[in-house]
C-alpha cells in the first residue's frame, strides 16, 4: 500500500513470491512480470496522488507457513474486500503468493445475488 514499494520495481518485487498471480476487481488476471510491470502507472503508486485507505485486516493460519489476509480497502470513495495468500520461501521471507480483489457495491446498488443481513 504503500506509494514508495508501489512505485519501485526492486521493492515491489521483494514483496511478490515469483509465482504470484492475481485476480483485480476489475476481474483481469495479473502474473507477477504484468504486475510489477503496472504497479508504477497504478492508483496509490504516487507520493502525493491518492492513496488507499484499508480497514478490518484480518489473518488466519490456514497451514504452516501461509497466512490469509483479508481486508477492505477505500480510495476515492470506492471500496474493495481483498484477500490475499502470503508464504515464507526457503530464505524465510514472507511473500504475497495470491490475491483477489472484489468491488463493494456503492449502497443501494446489491447486486442479484447480494442479500441484507
Amino acid at each position: 500500500m504503500d506509494p514508495t514499494v508501489r512505485s519501485a520495481r526492486d521493492l515491489a518485487g521483494q514483496l511478490l513470491d515469483p509465482d504470484f498471480v492475481e485476480v483485480g476487481a476489475s476481474g483481469r488476471r495479473w502474473s507477477y512480470e504484468e504486475m510489477l510491470a503496472a504497479l508504477p502507472d497504478m492508483d496509490g503508486a504516487a507520493e502525493h496522488g491518492p492513496r488507499y485507505e484499508f480497514s478490518d485486516l484480518r489473518g488466519a493460519v490456514p497451514a504452516p507457513g501461509v497466512v490469509h489476509l483479508t481486508y477492505e480497502t477505500t480510495m476515492r470513495g470506492e471500496r474493495a474486500r481483498r484477500s490475499s495468500l502470503w508464504r515464507t520461501g526457503h530464505d524465510g521471507t514472507w511473500r504475497m503468493y495470491y490475491h483477489q480483489a472484489t468491488v463493494v457495491p456503492a449502497l443501494g446498488r446489491r447486486g442479484a445475488n447480494e442479500r441484507s443481513t
